[in-house]
């Protein structure tokens, strides 16, 4: 499974993301010539160079906003529809302008909430300007031409300080920034700027699958976006091309003891501890032991060489004495996700995928659960909304 991992220890902006694309092996003059499909290369040139930043040497991208004698007619502020119409009339796949315009709507959204206005009334100051186009619009192609079959990303840092705002200061992050980073996990005050712009902030959201830790994957190649800052932090944007483990996994250590002396809920608490530590599965099985006592067997599968790790916190974790240890083969089909758009909202679907076809898919459980609390319906009318979608 092929994965691009976003690493933002010093945030993230629209050019710092076409840099690092850029870095890890998306062709400058590919790009390019995509982004004239909008029909906006009287506007706007893409200039991109090998930078340094603190010692560490990348790519760098500048988009250079062309300046007619007509000021007035160029550099306009435009609003979603007016963005929609550029995105939709273009020559761009379909693929690339629904997710350009689904990060468009992620930062209109954002703005309509900060400003109490409604979605299609904001009008995008930096963002309708046009490099904020270029920087999404670009995002979008650069995604598909880079055919990955899962984004992560680490944590975002936000930076520190104050940043102007169409009423003056405000701390770091930004009002917009703020309401598209809900949900993400975020560092902050590594530097006394902004690090994370809102057009990154939706770019980042917009292609994530999930936020998490550098592992689980085999590095294969890494990508540096060079910022416009010099902070303390290297203002780079470090970005991962990953191949996971998928399909067969090989060996693995099924682990079980019998414990007829626990309470259910010392019992749920070794339960939640043995999975936040990274086993496989752990599953409880109600058993009936010697002395007619009713007893749960417990059973932790864990990888090969984590069973030393794992039979520790067993006998440190439960009442167990001993351990059985057995090894057993798991095979698994590869799983892969992507993002159904549907009337109440976006949906993960779960692929479950054998020789390189989806044999079936299934919506995100959390998923349904949010959008039915959300729209206030019950769970099964959320699928069977999905399943109207997916016709």
């Amino acid at each position: 499974m092929k994965i691009l991992y976003y690493d933002c220890f010093s945030g993230i902006s629209g050019d710092m993301n076409l840099a690092a694309m850029i870095d890890l092996g998306v062709d400058a003059d590919f790009l390019r010539a995509e982004l004239s499909k909008l029909g906006l290369d009287g506007e706007f040139e893409l200039r991109t160079c090998r930078d340094m930043r603190k010692g560490i040497s990348g790519t760098r991208v500048d988009v250079v906003l062309k300046h007619h004698h007509d000021h007035r007619h160029h550099h306009h502020h435009r609003n979603l529809k007016d963005i929609e119409a550029v995105i939709n009339g273009s020559a761009l796949d379909d693929r690339v302008k629904s997710t350009a315009l689904n990060i468009f709507l992620k930062v209109a959204e954002a703005e309509a909430k900060v400003h109490g206005k409604e979605v299609y009334e904001v009008h995008f100051h930096e963002v309708g300007a046009t490099d904020s186009i270029v920087d999404i619009v670009g995002a979008a192609i650069c995604f598909h031409a880079l055919g990955v079959d899962e984004v992560r990303s680490s944590a975002v840092e936000l930076g520190g300080g104050m940043v102007k705002c169409a009423h003056g200061l405000m701390p770091v992050p930004a009002p917009a920034t703020a309401e598209i980073l809900k949900g993400v996990p975020v560092t902050l005050g590594k530097v006394n700027k902004e690090t994370c712009t809102p057009t990154g902030a939706a770019i980042l959201t917009a292609l994530t699958d999930k936020f998490c830790g550098v592992s689980g994957f085999t590095i294969q190649k890494t990508g540096y976006g060079i910022g416009h800052n010099d902070n303390e932090v290297p203002n780079v944007l470090r970005v991962f091309l990953a191949e996971a483990e998928s399909g067969l996994k090989g060996e693995a250590v099924l682990l079980q003891c019998n414990i007829d002396d626990m309470t259910p809920e010392m019992l749920g608490a070794a339960m939640d501890l043995l999975m936040e530590e990274g086993a496989s599965d752990v599953h409880f099985t109600p058993i009936i032991m010697k002395k007619n006592r009713p007893a749960v067997t417990v059973s932790v599968l864990c990888p090969e060489e984590d069973a030393a790790r794992f039979r520790k916190l067993l006998f440190l974790h439960t009442t167990t004495l001993g351990i059985k240890s057995t090894l057993v083969r798991k095979d698994t089909l590869e799983i892969s996700f992507e993002k159904l758009e549907t009337p109440l909202g976006t949906v993960a679907m779960k692929n479950a995928v054998m020789d390189g076809k989806i044999i079936r898919s299934k919506p995100e459980f959390e998923d349904c659960r949010k959008l039915a609390e959300q729209h206030g319906i019950p769970l099964g009318e959320v699928y069977t909304q999905i399943g109207k979608c997916r016709k």
